[in-house]
């Protein structure tokens, strides 16, 4: 997969692609990240990229010119057009979740463009977005915090990533509950205890209790998984 990210923070997501584990799809050549710094497009001395409104109104907007020479670039790095998936988070877009990613997992090329301020200029949506994606209904200071979130949750799914893939299949979003709990070393702490069943080496014994673990959650803390995935059973 070919990916380009568009930022005037640059440093934000090379810390990312660095330390999390988004590098293994890197080192492991399954994703080949770029990172485009929109200030190099930038207008004039200062390197401009936003200004005023029209229209009036608080705030600054992103501006056309930077973006376009920003995404043309973007475009010939991740080899054209074709197969091609421009994606600026919004809180306009589709409201990302697990299927959002898998789908996205098995695509080619894609371009995120990171907004700041009050957004970028319409007219670059118009031309060049082919997805706008919401990532939750709150607000956010900068569009690379839903850039990572998108390519962090899209990366688990490229086989390669992950040392063990079946662990990214029972994640809570992919499994369809929430997730049973989890214990490791030592057995006793604080005086709580580890639960038999998990010690007794009885594998069959064991997933039963973690599917009852996993429902009963579910259904205490999440009755919206809990009643969509009554209506799938």
């Amino acid at each position: 997969m070919e990916i380009a990210v568009i930022t005037p923070i640059p440093d934000m997501i090379t810390n990312f692609s660095e330390s999390t584990i988004f590098r293994k799809s890197i080192e492991n050549k399954l994703i080949n990240l770029s990172v485009i710094n929109l200030r190099d497009f930038g207008i004039g001395t200062y390197k401009q990229i936003d200004d005023a409104p029209y229209g009036g109104g608080s705030g600054m907007v992103m501006m056309a010119k930077p973006l376009q020479d920003s995404i043309e670039y973007a475009i010939k790095l991740v080899g054209g057009t074709k197969d091609l998936q421009i994606i600026f988070p919004s809180p306009q877009g589709e409201k990302w979740n697990q299927n959002s990613a898998k789908t996205l997992s098995e695509i080619e090329k894609m371009i995120l463009i990171c907004g700041h301020y009050k957004g970028i200029d319409e007219r670059i949506i118009e031309k060049y977005v082919t997805k706008e994606i919401s990532v939750g209904d709150y607000i956010l200071s900068n569009g690379e915090v839903p850039a990572m979130i998108i390519m962090d949750s899209i990366s688990r799914l490229i086989p390669g990533t992950l040392n063990n893939l079946n662990s990214a299949l029972s994640d809570t979003f992919t499994y369809g509950l929430l997730d049973h709990p989890h214990y490791t070393k030592p057995r006793i702490y604080e005086d709580m205890i580890v639960p038999d069943v998990l010690l007794s080496g009885h594998h069959k014994n064991i997933q039963d209790w973690r599917e009852n673990k996993r429902k009963l959650r579910t259904e205490k803390k999440r009755p919206d998984i809990w009643k969509n995935f009554i209506k799938l059973s």
